[in-house]
């Protein structure tokens, strides 16, 4: 069997001078979607992130928080990584720039230098920004650095000089000959215009600096923290022994648009001076602005990933990340775009197009795909539409146009629901004709659905498995190859999986209000509240009843009550659970989907007396079994008298099912 072709990708190594924002998540999701994307496509794919440890910066984060480098960093790193694994943006490699493998290949390419004859010993005298680690070229004593504003500082000492004006020419005449190593375009030229006006030679090591990798026999001279982090794509995938990896060169650097000097001039002129590959490609992203600018804690405009995460789902962020803006260029961040785009297009558009295609199924064939029978004219427009927009959507996708594959993806969304709406398979009879019908139009959903499910899964990993699996298709929708995808491969005659809520509208005003709420307690954290004493047991299962309240109350924060949701839900079914006295099994129609949920309700309730009313549902909790029934869900009801007899919460004015509790 043929090798896989590989593909290797990095986001930066982010410098710990803080924890991530939305800037970090986005180029951070880019590199997971790539990758799930190209592994999709066929290749063995190793992605790299990791935190960039030393440096000035460092040194005085650590002393204001009292405690060694070695400790404060590794706090950092762990906290970054943390993160990115709630978030669903683990990488294959997490690179610390404090990690002895880091370390040795940061020597060995310095080592490599000194025996080409590319560095050499000298003095440096100029202003140096410690907030971008970077001596700014033409400044003088009191200029502010021209990338983020803040104040530079004069410094002098003794470093080792990289001879980067040696690579004028050789660096133009690669950009000739890999005329795509610089993207987009606009940053190429930037470049290519800052090579042209000349190089200087470039200071690789500090010695005003303590914390850094020390150069060997050269004390107290310590590695230029920039030379330090780039070497870390190399250090992930083998260092001085990457042949053996067999990854290296880097077919992929993802960057922010102020870092792309630093990796399109002096990256590759290192590994030149190395003779060492270098990188296929570098992609300089644009900022996500709050109010016109840069993100930067300092300024207090900061937006956090989790807290969205949290409110709408992590695929909701990843949606709206690529979606919103063109990848190149600036965006504007708005909690208000983001909610809109989660109600039109994810509730409404992929959410809505999935449960009702799977409602009718389930309503006119028990559950169970059906096949296609003779197809129409109007079959046949939707299934070219659809094969279309394969080709068209990973054309993008390898141009890493996400604005454009999504757009051209979400085009085949809308023309199935304008399908399904001219074609009415709900006002069908029951004739052998009617039911042939209904039977083409609901498979030709069902395979239009698995089409979209499979190109949005890069984008959308966690809801387009949930959907893969309501469709009861075989394998996973991650080991679906792209190359392969065709319409007519639907597999039919399976049962429909167990419906999960994708993704629920929520009310715009309280979303924002509880996404700011969580994220100004991430950014002003308080002491965690002293644990109550326990609450008494004894609540019946499948509802929530009020306990005797503790002697002390105890706090919880708004992103705990925002991790609950509750909605109105109408009770279908009811009926007594044999070997269970005190348990009900109700069905419960909340807006989206008919639940199942178990209550503990049965002695002070006749299942007949339920039908049609309407309760108050917690709609998110975990499934679980009660005496070998699924329950999904929770009824809420209050606790009353000594017995603790539940009484159900219900609604003295009409209120529509579905809506949402808060």
């Amino acid at each position: 069997m043929p090798a896989k072709p590989k593909f290797y990708l990095t986001t930066p190594i982010y410098y710990t001078n803080g924890l991530p924002h939305i800037g970090h998540a986005y180029t951070t999701v880019v590199a997971d979607v790539i990758r799930r994307y190209q592994r999709m496509r066929g290749c063995e794919v190793v992605m790299t992130t990791g935190t960039d440890e030393h440096g000035v910066n460092v040194e005085r984060a650590a002393k204001k928080a009292g405690v060694p480098e070695s400790e404060f960093v590794a706090r950092m790193a762990d906290a970054w990584r943390a993160l990115w694994d709630e978030l669903g943006l683990s990488a294959d490699e997490f690179v610390r720039t404090t990690d002895l493998r880091h370390v040795r290949t940061v020597q060995w390419l310095f080592k490599l230098f000194r025996q080409n004859g590319y560095v050499y010993k000298g003095h440096y005298t100029g202003q140096y920004c410690i907030y971008d680690n970077a001596f700014v070229n033409d400044a003088k004593p009191g200029d502010n650095c021209p990338d983020c504003g803040r104040p530079t500082e004069t410094l002098t000492e003794e470093n080792y000089f990289f001879k980067l004006s040696a690579f004028q020419k050789p660096l133009l005449d690669f950009y000739k000959q890999n005329p795509n190593f610089i993207q987009p375009e606009s940053r190429k030229n930037e470049i290519v215009s800052f090579v042209e006006g000349g190089l200087k030679d470039l200071s690789i090591t500090r010695t005003t600096v303590r914390w850094g990798i020390p150069v060997p026999g050269e004390e107290p001279h310590v590695f230029y923290v920039w030379f330090d982090a780039l070497t870390a794509y190399l250090s992930a995938v083998g260092g001085p022994d990457y042949e053996k990896r067999g990854m290296w060169p880097a077919d992929l650097h993802l960057v922010g648009k102020d870092i792309i000097r630093f990796h399109t001039v002096y990256w590759p002129a290192f590994l030149m001076a190395a003779m060492l590959p270098i990188p296929k490609q570098v992609w300089a992203h644009g900022w996500f602005l709050m109010d016109a600018s840069k993100m930067s804690k300092s300024k207090g405009n900061v937006v956090l990933p989790r807290p969205i995460a949290n409110m709408l789902g992590m695929d909701a962020l990843r949606y709206y990340l690529l979606r919103e803006t063109v990848f190149g260029q600036d965006g504007n961040f708005s909690y208000d775009a983001l909610v809109t785009r989660y109600n039109s297009d994810l509730a409404n558009g992929l959410g809505n197009l999935a449960s009702r295609t799977a409602a009718m199924i389930e309503k006119n064939f028990s559950g169970t795909i059906p096949k296609a029978g003779k197809l129409q004219p109007q079959d046949e427009a939707l299934a070219r539409e659809t094969q279309s927009a394969i080709g068209e959507v990973l054309e993008y996708l390898e141009k890493l146009n996400f604005a454009r594959a999504l757009e051209s993806l979400w085009a085949v969304i809308a023309a199935a629901d304008k399908y399904l709406t001219t074609e009415k398979p709900w006002s069908l009879g029951d004739s052998e004709a009617d039911t042939q019908r209904k039977a083409t139009v609901l498979a030709m959903s069902a395979e239009l659905l698995r089409v979209v499910t499979v190109l949005a899964h890069p984008v959308l990993p966690d809801s387009t498995a949930k959907i893969w699996t309501l469709l009861g298709q075989p394998g996973s929708v991650s080991g679906v190859e792209l190359d392969g995808l065709r319409w007519g491969q639907l597999t039919t005659g399976v049962q429909l999986g167990k419906p999960q809520t994708l993704f629920p509208r929520v009310e715009k005003s309280e979303a924002i209000e509880r996404i700011e709420s969580m994220a100004n307690e991430e950014l002003n954290p308080t002491a965690p509240p002293t644990p109550a004493p326990a609450a008494a047991s004894g609540a019946s299962a499948g509802t929530a009843a009020a306990a005797t309240a503790p002697a002390v109350s105890e706090k919880i924060g708004i992103e705990d009550f925002a991790k609950i949701e509750m909605r109105v839900g109408q009770i279908k079914t009811a009926e007594r659970i044999v070997g269970a006295d005190k348990l009900l099994k109700l069905t419960v129609d909340i807006g989206t989907e008919i639940r199942q949920i178990c209550a503990g309700i049965a002695q002070f309730y006749e299942p007949a007396s339920l039908i049609g009313r309407k309760v108050a549902v917690v709609t998110n909790l975990a499934p679980r079994k009660l005496r070998g029934v699924e329950s999904n869900g929770m009824i809420i009801a209050a606790s009353v008298g000594p017995e603790g007899r539940p009484v159900l919460a219900g609604f003295p004015e009409d209120v529509e099912v579905g809506a949402r509790l808060k």
